[in-house]
């Protein structure tokens, strides 16, 4: 049986990770970014994701990364730390270390390049999940990136067998898929929206909320969006969710987090820095970054307030 994770519920953000000119992460840009999560009214961060580029930062970045997390948010936000691998050994190791550094859960992503079989997928997930049997732990289902897909059977397996399995973060796209574990889903399992631009049409089939890339821009406007569309008020939601489809958009014109990151910079929240094989974003991409922020009145001297 699935144990109860209230919480988690509404909109989480997978914070990226802003860098210095010399490639090592830049602490005070994160603490103003946690903080301005906060403010915004997220309520569940999520460092160390794919938007958080963990695939180029050292164990130790990665555990700092989150140790900032988890002190900056000091109660006022859960935390979901990163701590998938390929190597299973590996993520159970990430695992039992983002529990030591006090955070709420772990989002644990399918093994990518090994390409496991369903059982293979099983076993992962059961490993990791029986290593920290107090910590609940979120599936992550993105095959644009891992090349392996989790089938809504196996997940649904998971969340039957394994009851600190609590939810999956679904960035399939495929709807057939996630309606199959929103109607056989057990009591208290949760799934989570992992496409910003899918989000309203999930909720509205059922799904509990996002995790979202977005909310980096604009944490505000995107969890009022989850709000108003969890209690129910989707014409509210469906006039929000227009409102920020461009930037969804222009946020994946190239491989994220290259575009919410220069977003970020042009905001001057962060500077425009990568880890390669991550390089700034083209010109074109900017240039319409540049044109949805300033309709949203994201850019100084906009003249659209954002609220």
């Amino acid at each position: 049986m699935t144990i109860k994770v209230d919480w988690l519920r509404g909109c989480a953000t997978a914070l990226v990770t802003p860098f210095r000119h010399d490639g090592s992460i830049d602490e005070e840009a994160m603490r103003r970014l946690i903080e301005r999560q906060i403010a915004g009214g997220v309520r569940i961060l999520v460092p160390c994701g794919t938007t958080g580029e963990s695939a180029t930062m050292t164990e130790e970045e990665d555990q700092r990364v989150i140790a900032l997390t988890v002190e900056v948010a000091r109660g006022r936000a859960r935390v979901i730390a990163g701590t998938g691998s390929n190597a299973t050994a590996d993520a159970i190791r990430y695992s039992q270390a983002a529990r030591a550094l006090g955070v709420d859960g772990v989002m644990v992503v399918a093994p990518y390049y090994n390409k496991p079989t369903q059982d293979g997928l099983f076993a992962h997930f059961r490993a990791v999940a029986e290593s920290v049997p107090d910590l609940p732990v979120i599936l992550y289902n993105v095959p644009g990136r891992t090349s392996s897909n989790i089938a809504a059977q196996t997940t649904l397996r998971l969340a039957r067998e394994v009851e600190n399995i609590v939810a999956i973060k679904e960035a399939s796209g495929d709807f057939g898929q996630i309606m199959a574990i929103l109607r056989e889903r057990p009591n208290g399992f949760r799934v989570l929206s992992g496409d910003d631009a899918l989000t309203l049409p999930l909720i509205a089939l059922g799904a509990d909320g996002l995790i979202s890339v977005v909310a980096n821009e604009v944490p505000d406007l995107t969890s009022r969006m989850v709000e108003m569309a969890l209690a129910g008020d989707l014409v509210a939601a469906r006039q929000m969710h227009y409102r920020l489809l461009p930037l969804m958009e222009a946020n994946f014109m190239e491989s994220s987090p290259g575009p919410v990151k220069a977003a970020l910079a042009m905001m001057g929240l962060i500077e425009e820095r990568y880890r390669l094989p991550l390089v700034p974003v083209q010109e074109r991409t900017k240039a319409r970054l540049r044109e949805v922020l300033t309709e949203l009145g994201l850019l100084k001297g906009a003249s659209q307030a954002a609220d």
